[in-house]
Protein backbone atom coordinates (compact mmCIF):
# COMPACT_ATOMS: atom_id res chain seq x y z
CA UNK A 1 0.00 0.00 0.00
CA UNK A 2 1.25 3.46 -0.85
CA UNK A 3 2.20 5.98 1.84
CA UNK A 4 -0.12 8.53 0.27
CA UNK A 5 -3.00 6.03 0.51
CA UNK A 6 -2.25 5.38 4.18
CA UNK A 7 -2.46 9.13 4.76
CA UNK A 8 -5.63 9.74 2.75
CA UNK A 9 -7.42 6.86 4.47
CA UNK A 10 -6.39 7.72 8.03
CA UNK A 11 -8.79 9.15 10.60
CA UNK A 12 -6.00 10.29 12.92
CA UNK A 13 -2.24 10.92 12.91
CA UNK A 14 -0.30 7.82 11.89
CA UNK A 15 2.84 6.35 13.49
CA UNK A 16 5.89 5.44 11.39
CA UNK A 17 9.54 4.66 12.01
CA UNK A 18 12.89 4.61 10.27
CA UNK A 19 15.39 1.79 10.79
CA UNK A 20 19.05 1.37 9.92
CA UNK A 21 20.45 -1.58 7.95
CA UNK A 22 22.97 -3.59 10.00
CA UNK A 23 26.65 -3.00 9.41
CA UNK A 24 28.64 -5.23 7.09
CA UNK A 25 29.13 -8.67 8.61
CA UNK A 26 26.06 -8.49 10.86
CA UNK A 27 22.69 -10.10 10.25
CA UNK A 28 19.11 -8.88 10.27
CA UNK A 29 18.44 -9.89 13.89
CA UNK A 30 19.18 -6.35 15.10
CA UNK A 31 16.38 -5.02 12.88
CA UNK A 32 13.97 -7.67 14.08
CA UNK A 33 14.78 -6.83 17.71
CA UNK A 34 13.85 -3.19 17.06
CA UNK A 35 10.75 -4.07 15.08
CA UNK A 36 9.50 -6.58 17.63
CA UNK A 37 9.35 -3.85 20.26
CA UNK A 38 7.53 -1.34 18.06
CA UNK A 39 4.99 -3.39 16.12
CA UNK A 40 2.42 -3.14 18.92
CA UNK A 41 2.02 0.52 17.91
CA UNK A 42 1.09 -0.53 14.37
CA UNK A 43 3.41 1.60 12.24
CA UNK A 44 1.74 2.50 8.94
CA UNK A 45 5.07 2.12 7.17
CA UNK A 46 8.75 1.59 7.94
CA UNK A 47 11.55 3.50 6.23
CA UNK A 48 14.77 1.60 5.56
CA UNK A 49 17.78 3.87 5.11
CA UNK A 50 20.59 3.36 2.66
CA UNK A 51 24.15 4.46 3.39
CA UNK A 52 26.60 4.38 0.53
CA UNK A 53 29.87 2.58 1.06
CA UNK A 54 32.83 4.55 2.37
CA UNK A 55 36.42 3.88 1.51
CA UNK A 56 40.01 4.90 2.16
CA UNK A 57 43.16 4.54 0.07
CA UNK A 58 45.92 2.48 1.68
CA UNK A 59 49.56 2.06 0.73
CA UNK A 60 49.91 -1.10 -1.36
CA UNK A 61 53.62 -1.28 -0.61
CA UNK A 62 54.72 -0.72 -4.21
CA UNK A 63 54.34 3.02 -4.38
CA UNK A 64 50.68 2.70 -5.32
CA UNK A 65 47.48 3.15 -3.35
CA UNK A 66 44.68 0.61 -3.14
CA UNK A 67 41.04 1.41 -2.50
CA UNK A 68 39.61 -0.33 0.58
CA UNK A 69 35.96 -0.27 1.56
CA UNK A 70 35.77 0.48 5.27
CA UNK A 71 32.04 0.84 5.79
CA UNK A 72 29.22 -0.86 3.93
CA UNK A 73 25.70 -1.84 4.89
CA UNK A 74 23.56 -4.49 3.19
CA UNK A 75 21.21 -3.22 0.47
CA UNK A 76 17.67 -2.25 1.25
CA UNK A 77 15.99 -4.58 -1.27
CA UNK A 78 16.56 -7.70 0.82
CA UNK A 79 15.87 -5.90 4.09
CA UNK A 80 12.58 -4.46 2.84
CA UNK A 81 11.50 -7.86 1.54
CA UNK A 82 12.38 -9.53 4.85
CA UNK A 83 10.61 -6.90 6.99
CA UNK A 84 7.51 -6.87 4.78
CA UNK A 85 7.31 -10.65 4.80
CA UNK A 86 7.83 -11.01 8.55
CA UNK A 87 5.60 -8.19 9.79
CA UNK A 88 3.18 -7.57 6.91
CA UNK A 89 3.99 -3.87 7.03
CA UNK A 90 4.72 -1.53 4.16
CA UNK A 91 8.35 -0.55 3.78
CA UNK A 92 9.91 2.54 2.21
CA UNK A 93 13.45 1.99 0.90
CA UNK A 94 15.67 5.03 0.54
CA UNK A 95 17.02 5.54 -2.97
CA UNK A 96 20.00 7.88 -3.26
CA UNK A 97 22.00 9.54 -6.03
CA UNK A 98 25.43 9.00 -4.47
CA UNK A 99 27.17 5.81 -5.50
CA UNK A 100 24.59 4.92 -8.18
CA UNK A 101 24.60 5.33 -11.93
CA UNK A 102 21.24 5.74 -13.65
CA UNK A 103 21.46 2.09 -14.67
CA UNK A 104 22.18 1.03 -11.09
CA UNK A 105 19.11 2.98 -9.98
CA UNK A 106 16.93 1.38 -12.63
CA UNK A 107 18.13 -2.08 -11.62
CA UNK A 108 17.38 -1.38 -7.94
CA UNK A 109 13.90 -0.11 -8.77
CA UNK A 110 13.21 -3.18 -10.91
CA UNK A 111 14.19 -5.40 -7.97
CA UNK A 112 12.01 -3.42 -5.55
CA UNK A 113 9.07 -3.59 -7.92
CA UNK A 114 9.60 -7.33 -8.34
CA UNK A 115 9.29 -7.99 -4.60
CA UNK A 116 6.16 -5.82 -4.30
CA UNK A 117 7.50 -2.63 -2.74
CA UNK A 118 5.14 0.29 -3.42
CA UNK A 119 7.11 3.22 -2.00
CA UNK A 120 10.50 4.92 -2.26
CA UNK A 121 12.04 7.89 -0.48
CA UNK A 122 14.29 9.68 -2.96
CA UNK A 123 17.37 11.52 -1.67
CA UNK A 124 20.54 12.97 -3.08
CA UNK A 125 22.51 11.42 -0.24
CA UNK A 126 25.44 12.71 1.79
CA UNK A 127 28.99 13.10 0.53
CA UNK A 128 31.55 10.49 1.49
CA UNK A 129 33.35 11.72 4.62
CA UNK A 130 36.76 11.40 2.97
CA UNK A 131 35.65 13.63 0.07
CA UNK A 132 33.93 16.44 1.94
CA UNK A 133 31.69 17.51 -0.95
CA UNK A 134 29.09 15.46 -2.79
CA UNK A 135 30.32 13.96 -6.03
CA UNK A 136 27.84 12.17 -8.28
CA UNK A 137 28.65 8.80 -9.73
CA UNK A 138 29.69 8.65 -13.37
CA UNK A 139 26.44 8.53 -15.36
CA UNK A 140 24.57 9.23 -12.14
CA UNK A 141 22.25 11.95 -10.91
CA UNK A 142 23.49 15.19 -9.41
CA UNK A 143 20.27 16.18 -7.64
CA UNK A 144 17.27 14.48 -6.04
CA UNK A 145 14.77 16.03 -8.45
CA UNK A 146 16.57 14.23 -11.30
CA UNK A 147 16.19 10.97 -9.42
CA UNK A 148 12.50 11.68 -8.87
CA UNK A 149 12.15 12.17 -12.62
CA UNK A 150 13.69 8.77 -13.29
CA UNK A 151 11.25 7.05 -10.94
CA UNK A 152 8.34 8.87 -12.56
CA UNK A 153 9.52 7.76 -15.99
CA UNK A 154 9.63 4.14 -14.86
CA UNK A 155 6.11 4.56 -13.50
CA UNK A 156 5.08 5.36 -17.08
CA UNK A 157 7.06 2.44 -18.54
CA UNK A 158 9.91 4.64 -19.79
CA UNK A 159 13.14 2.72 -19.15
CA UNK A 160 16.69 3.75 -20.04
CA UNK A 161 16.93 1.41 -23.00
CA UNK A 162 14.61 2.87 -25.68
CA UNK A 163 14.54 -0.46 -27.50
CA UNK A 164 12.85 -2.29 -24.63
CA UNK A 165 9.33 -3.36 -25.55
CA UNK A 166 6.37 -4.37 -23.39
CA UNK A 167 8.13 -3.38 -20.16
CA UNK A 168 6.15 -3.35 -16.94
CA UNK A 169 5.25 0.05 -15.55
CA UNK A 170 6.30 0.48 -11.94
CA UNK A 171 3.89 2.11 -9.52
CA UNK A 172 6.01 3.73 -6.82
CA UNK A 173 4.75 6.37 -4.42
CA UNK A 174 7.60 8.88 -4.19
CA UNK A 175 8.62 10.70 -1.03
CA UNK A 176 11.39 13.29 -0.63
CA UNK A 177 13.20 15.01 2.22
CA UNK A 178 12.52 18.50 3.58
CA UNK A 179 14.59 20.64 5.94
CA UNK A 180 12.71 23.00 8.30
CA UNK A 181 16.03 24.67 9.16
CA UNK A 182 17.28 24.37 5.54
CA UNK A 183 19.73 21.94 4.01
CA UNK A 184 23.24 22.86 5.12
CA UNK A 185 24.38 23.47 1.53
CA UNK A 186 21.55 25.86 0.67
CA UNK A 187 22.39 29.57 0.98
CA UNK A 188 19.10 30.26 2.78
CA UNK A 189 15.72 28.69 3.51
CA UNK A 190 13.92 30.34 0.60
CA UNK A 191 16.48 28.91 -1.81
CA UNK A 192 16.11 25.48 -0.20
CA UNK A 193 12.33 25.69 -0.60
CA UNK A 194 12.76 26.30 -4.33
CA UNK A 195 14.76 23.06 -4.55
CA UNK A 196 12.02 21.29 -2.61
CA UNK A 197 9.35 22.59 -4.96
CA UNK A 198 11.39 21.31 -7.90
CA UNK A 199 11.22 17.83 -6.37
CA UNK A 200 7.47 18.10 -5.84
CA UNK A 201 6.94 19.46 -9.36
CA UNK A 202 8.96 16.53 -10.67
CA UNK A 203 6.52 14.09 -9.07
CA UNK A 204 7.14 13.75 -5.33
CA UNK A 205 3.91 12.96 -3.47
CA UNK A 206 4.90 13.63 0.12
CA UNK A 207 7.72 15.12 2.21
CA UNK A 208 9.44 13.79 5.34
CA UNK A 209 11.40 16.38 7.30
CA UNK A 210 14.77 16.32 8.93
CA UNK A 211 14.58 16.07 12.72
CA UNK A 212 13.89 19.25 14.68
CA UNK A 213 13.40 20.11 18.35
CA UNK A 214 11.37 23.31 18.08
CA UNK A 215 7.86 22.77 16.71
CA UNK A 216 7.48 26.43 15.78
CA UNK A 217 10.12 25.91 13.08
CA UNK A 218 8.11 23.05 11.61
CA UNK A 219 4.86 25.04 11.60
CA UNK A 220 6.60 28.01 9.96
CA UNK A 221 8.12 25.67 7.40
CA UNK A 222 4.74 24.21 6.47
CA UNK A 223 3.28 27.68 5.98
CA UNK A 224 6.21 28.72 3.78
CA UNK A 225 5.78 25.56 1.73
CA UNK A 226 2.10 26.31 1.19
CA UNK A 227 2.93 29.90 0.25
CA UNK A 228 4.99 28.77 -2.75
CA UNK A 229 2.51 26.13 -3.88
CA UNK A 230 3.78 22.99 -2.13
CA UNK A 231 0.57 21.21 -1.16
CA UNK A 232 1.64 17.59 -0.65
CA UNK A 233 1.55 16.09 2.89
CA UNK A 234 4.50 17.11 5.07
CA UNK A 235 5.50 14.54 7.67
CA UNK A 236 7.53 15.72 10.69
CA UNK A 237 10.59 13.65 11.57
CA UNK A 238 11.49 13.33 15.25
CA UNK A 239 14.37 11.89 17.24
CA UNK A 240 14.61 11.93 21.05
CA UNK A 241 17.93 12.85 22.63
CA UNK A 242 19.61 9.95 24.40
CA UNK A 243 22.96 11.30 25.59
CA UNK A 244 24.60 14.58 26.57
CA UNK A 245 27.13 14.29 23.73
CA UNK A 246 24.29 14.67 21.23
CA UNK A 247 24.06 18.35 22.14
CA UNK A 248 27.09 18.84 19.92
CA UNK A 249 26.92 15.77 17.67
CA UNK A 250 23.42 16.37 16.29
CA UNK A 251 23.90 20.07 15.45
CA UNK A 252 27.25 19.22 13.84
CA UNK A 253 25.99 16.37 11.67
CA UNK A 254 22.44 17.55 10.96
CA UNK A 255 22.91 21.34 11.10
CA UNK A 256 19.97 22.08 13.37
CA UNK A 257 19.47 24.29 16.42
CA UNK A 258 18.51 23.14 19.89
CA UNK A 259 16.03 25.23 21.94
CA UNK A 260 17.56 26.99 24.93
CA UNK A 261 15.24 25.23 27.37
CA UNK A 262 16.21 21.79 26.09
CA UNK A 263 19.91 22.62 26.17
CA UNK A 264 19.64 23.90 29.75
CA UNK A 265 17.84 20.75 30.88
CA UNK A 266 20.41 18.45 29.30
CA UNK A 267 23.40 20.42 30.57
CA UNK A 268 22.09 20.16 34.14
CA UNK A 269 21.52 16.41 33.83
CA UNK A 270 23.80 14.20 35.97
CA UNK A 271 23.83 11.15 33.70
CA UNK A 272 22.93 9.90 30.24
CA UNK A 273 20.03 8.03 31.81
CA UNK A 274 18.65 11.36 32.98
CA UNK A 275 19.28 12.86 29.54
CA UNK A 276 17.40 10.00 27.92
CA UNK A 277 14.38 10.67 30.13
CA UNK A 278 14.57 14.39 29.28
CA UNK A 279 14.76 13.49 25.59
CA UNK A 280 11.75 11.18 25.81
CA UNK A 281 9.61 13.73 27.67
CA UNK A 282 10.59 16.52 25.27
CA UNK A 283 9.71 14.35 22.28
CA UNK A 284 6.39 13.34 23.87
CA UNK A 285 5.43 17.00 24.23
CA UNK A 286 6.55 17.70 20.65
CA UNK A 287 4.53 14.74 19.42
CA UNK A 288 1.36 15.68 21.30
CA UNK A 289 1.48 19.25 20.00
CA UNK A 290 2.08 18.11 16.43
CA UNK A 291 -0.66 15.49 16.67
CA UNK A 292 -3.11 18.08 18.02
CA UNK A 293 -2.23 20.26 15.03
CA UNK A 294 -3.30 17.44 12.73
CA UNK A 295 -0.03 16.35 11.12
CA UNK A 296 -0.60 13.32 8.88
CA UNK A 297 2.12 11.13 10.39
CA UNK A 298 4.65 11.26 13.21
CA UNK A 299 7.86 9.72 11.89
CA UNK A 300 10.53 8.61 14.38
CA UNK A 301 14.21 8.10 13.65
CA UNK A 302 14.99 5.08 15.81
CA UNK A 303 18.70 4.76 14.91
CA UNK A 304 18.32 1.05 15.54
CA UNK A 305 17.11 1.47 19.14
CA UNK A 306 13.50 0.93 20.13
CA UNK A 307 13.26 1.78 23.84
CA UNK A 308 12.80 5.56 23.66
CA UNK A 309 10.54 5.41 20.61
CA UNK A 310 8.35 2.79 22.31
CA UNK A 311 7.94 4.98 25.40
CA UNK A 312 6.99 7.95 23.24
CA UNK A 313 4.52 5.96 21.14
CA UNK A 314 2.87 4.55 24.27
CA UNK A 315 2.29 8.08 25.58
CA UNK A 316 1.10 9.58 22.29
CA UNK A 317 -0.81 6.92 20.33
Amino acid sequence: MKVIDHISGAKDTLFSIEILPPLKGQNISSIFETMDKLMEFQPAFVDVTYHREEYVFRDAGNGLLEKHVVKKRPGTVGICAAVTNRYRVDTVPHIICGGFSKQDTEDALIDLNFVGIDNVLVLRGDPIKSEGRFKPEAEGHHFANELVEQVVKMNTGNYLDPDLKDVQKTNFCIGVAGYPEKHFEAPNLNSDLKYLKAKVDAGAEYIVTQMFYDNSKFFEYVEKCKAIGINVPIIPGLKPLTSKSQLSVIPHHFHIDMPDELVDLVERAKSDAEVREIGVQWCIQQSKELKAAGVPVLHYYTMGKAKSTAEIAKAVF
